[in-house]
């Protein structure tokens, strides 16, 4: 059996906890952190779409 490891799209570290995503024009970007993800987002403010959770919050 093969076990699939994930790399943070930012600093290439492997990825633990699955809760950092970001859903980009790309497709979900996976990130070791909080602090890999806030950074990515900070660089690429232009690619990222919004997450589901924010879009019910928004509705409301």
């Amino acid at each position: 059996m093969t076990d699939i490891k994930k790399i943070c799209d930012l600093c290439g570290l492997p990825v633990e906890v699955f809760a950092f995503t970001l859903k980009t024009k790309e497709g979900v970007k996976m990130f070791c952190c909080e602090g890999c993800k806030g950074i990515f987002q900070l660089l690429n403010e232009d690619e990222l779409l919004p997450d589901d959770d924010q879009d019910k919050s928004l509705n409301k």
